[in-house]
């Protein structure tokens, strides 16, 4: 429409940021919005769109041209605060854009605002946001889920037609299952983390939330590619993700593997049912379907929260009131310290260092976090060996739908169990989608997973794309007022 002329990016802007307004009382789905900046962008874009068809522009405008977006607020865009949703940056203002931001803002994006986050995307519920909780747009009494909760309960509730995540261990996956959308997690250095503000860095990935398999291709196609500013970042040039969504072709010829380990008990009778049922269509598409096993993935989630946090500890050490942080003064500078991060911390994230240290220590380091390194090692093996039969494993995107507010704040390890089908992903560095596949009986989303080898971000799209063309679990809309 926007190519046509049909309707115009202030138009698309106006339209989310009254949407914006009427449900951000339910659902406190942004820390910040940008509405000015918005408008001006959108202005920006139309008129790119009108000299494009006066045919004074070469090329065509990009196809994220006008389209309002929402970014998760542990990435920087300039002049616009960067909170991580944590009292320690509040008054934080990037002078600089991610590149993430940056790709999206030359290829003529909207920035609605920020959307809100578990205190330094440590969360699985986006209840430890000093900002306050994150309702879930199916269930205000519910969480969306964590850490990019803001960002999926955003395009659930349609305040926006895309929004960026972080997932370091399922964070944008696992919301996007408990709110009904399409969340992308792609591999270890296909999307540049500069100006993500870090957590664990050797999991961290930036993610895509949307409605549509399609349409995360479309923002996987800009975002992606090499940066000189990400040592991590892969050298080399993404394929064309949109390419395979248009194939007629069904899923004739590929593999799909079902691990026995992702059914195990704690799996909710409900979500085991659709998930099943999702994968009986996929075979009904053309697919083999093939048992497969995944033997270390009881071991995964002690590992990757020993890294993990072993990273945050590391990472967050420069929080200290001198270099970086809101400074609480006290008569000395150890007093300082204490009080600046005693202070702009939150139990979560406090919880979180004292682990990481305590792994780091001298007299722990072999027994704790070298071992779980090991661990980590042994989990990329089981995935390179099911990738030698099979092209993608599917499976349950969460153990259960989303729970109540409250109910897992006081048992950290319940919490951390949210995550047991998405993190081992994120320890073998390999891409992971979750895209709407039922309903349970509260009308609850439940979300199916597929994971792909390395770089395979293409493959994982097609599947889903396909998936999306014969069901419309995609296109529920949630209880959120309308």
């Amino acid at each position: 429409m926007l190519i046509a002329g049909d309707i115009s990016s202030v138009e698309l802007t106006e339209a989310c940021l009254r949407r914006i307004e009427a449900t951000e009382p339910y659902l406190n789905a942004f820390i910040s919005v940008s509405a000015e900046r918005a408008m001006q962008q959108a202005r920006s874009a139309d008129h790119a769109w009108v000299e494009w068809r006066r045919g004074k522009l070469t090329q065509q405008p990009s196809r994220l041209n006008g389209i309002p977006l929402a970014i998760k607020d542990v990435l920087c865009v300039a002049d616009i605060t960067a909170t991580a949703g944590s009292r320690m940056l509040e008054a934080f203002m990037p002078a600089y854009d991610a590149t993430a931001s940056a790709r999206l803002r030359a290829a003529g994006a909207v920035f609605l605002g920020k959307t809100n986050t578990d205190e330094f995307a440590m969360g699985s519920s986006t209840e430890n946001s000093c900002y306050g909780p994150t309702h879930n747009p199916w269930d205000q009494q519910r969480v969306p889920g964590g850490s990019s909760g803001g960002s999926a309960a955003s395009v659930a509730a349609k305040s926006t037609f895309g929004a960026l995540g972080t997932d370091t261990g399922g964070s944008v996956r696992q919301p996007a299952s408990l709110c009904g959308v399409v969340g992308l997690k792609p591999s270890y250095g296909r999307i540049s983390r500069f100006g993500l503000i870090a957590f664990g860095s050797s999991f961290d990935q930036v993610g895509t939330l949307t409605r549509t398999a399609e349409d995360a291709a479309i923002l996987l196609q800009t975002l992606a590619g090499p940066d000189t500013f990400d040592a991590t970042c892969v050298p080399t040039q993404p394929p064309n993700y949109l390419d395979s969504l248009s194939e007629p072709s069904d899923l004739s010829g590929l593999r799909i593997g079902i691990p026995n380990e992702h059914f195990v008990g704690g799996v909710d009778a409900e979500v085991e049912k659709q998930v099943r049922a999702a994968i009986k269509l996929l075979a009904k598409l053309g697919a083999e379907i093939m048992p497969i096993r995944l033997p270390r993935t009881e071991h995964a989630l002690p590992a990757y929260y020993l890294i993990a946090n072993a990273e945050a500890s590391a990472n967050l050490a420069r929080y200290d009131g001198i270099r970086y942080g809101q400074r609480q003064h006290g008569k000395d500078l150890w007093e300082t310290y204490v009080n600046t991060r005693k202070t702009g911390f939150g139990p979560e994230v406090k919880r979180r260092i004292m682990l990481g240290t305590y792994a780091l220590t001298t007299g722990y380091y072999d027994d704790y976090y070298l071992r779980a390194q090991k661990v980590r090692t042994l989990v990329k093996q089981d995935f390179d060996t099911a990738f030698d039969q099979v092209d993608v494993i599917a499976g349950p995107t969460t153990p259960t739908t989303a729970f109540k507010l409250g109910a897992k704040t006081e048992d950290p390890l319940q919490m951390y169990l949210s995550d047991i089908f998405t993190l081992s992903a994120n320890l073998a560095g390999i891409p992971g989608v979750s895209l709407p596949c039922g309903m349970d009986e509260n009308r609850l989303p439940i979300g199916l997973q597929l994971l792909g080898p390395a770089f395979k971000e293409k493959r994982l799209l097609k599947v889903a794309h396909k998936f999306q063309l014969a069901t419309d679990w995609h296109q529920q809309d949630p209880l959120v007022e309308n």
